[in-house]
């Protein structure tokens, strides 16, 4: 999965940070667009000092529960953050006043779901910039969440205590070893999808007249790839 991943980032030109103990967060949401799961995750991996990789995969859920959803603290709609790589976009500092987590510190781009139903709208919304606090940080304070709810309303959210716990944990080395900034990479499976589907048409049309059973081909592949 580790040689997938850095595959997937290089083929977008992500940086990849390989000092001993630097982390790559990056966040995956998976093709689901169920409502208020713990569907997604994220992974970090970094080099120790033997210039080995060591990687983690934490639950967690880079969409906004329900309750956000059908009631948006802004009036444009409720956050989703957009895929893509955000460098030295958050550091540490406390969620809400309360504990420790990664906190949204430079500019970033969201996606508003503003029709105020349990559907997540990626390719309908309003696209803005700025700063949102839109943070790294856990649901409940120990175990694990069942379901989003209100802990997200376009935050990055660990579904297991430990796990968060465990998370900060690395990114107080990191903060100690390279400063208390950090990169967070966001990659949509849906878009993923989207794009290889894309490609194959475009590759298909280039060498075929697309006849009856071209077309069927194409139908498959589609089907397959949002099943």
């Amino acid at each position: 999965m580790l040689s997938r991943l850095r595959a997937i980032l290089k083929d977008r030109h992500y940086e990849i940070f390989d000092k001993p103990y630097q982390l790559n967060i990056i966040g995956l949401r998976s093709k689901s667009v169920l409502p208020n799961r713990f569907d997604d995750e994220i992974h970090v991996f970094y080099k120790d000092t033997h210039k080995q990789w060591l990687y983690h995969i934490y639950k967690a859920t880079t969409d906004p529960g329900t309750f956000w959803l059908n009631n948006p603290s802004f009036e444009q709609g409720t956050a989703i953050l957009a895929q893509g790589q955000y460098k030295d976009s958050w550091a540490i500092g406390k969620h809400h006043g309360a504990y420790d987590a990664l906190v949204q510190v430079r500019p970033i781009t969201v996606i508003r779901d503003y029709d105020r139903d349990t559907v997540l709208d990626f390719n309908n919304g309003r696209i803005q910039t700025g700063m949102f606090g839109i943070n790294i940080h856990r649901a409940e304070r120990s175990g694990t969440t069942k379901f989003i709810n209100k802990y997200s309303a376009g935050c990055q959210v660990f579904q297991t205590a430990e796990d968060f716990a465990q998370f900060m944990q690395l990114c107080y080395r990191h903060r100690d070893l390279y400063g208390n900034h950090f990169t967070y990479t966001l990659i949509d499976f849906r878009a993923v999808s989207r794009v290889t589907v894309k490609r194959f048409i475009e590759a298909t049309a280039s060498v075929l007249v697309i006849g009856a059973a071209a077309m069927l081909a194409i139908k498959k592949f589609i089907d397959y790839e949002h099943s």
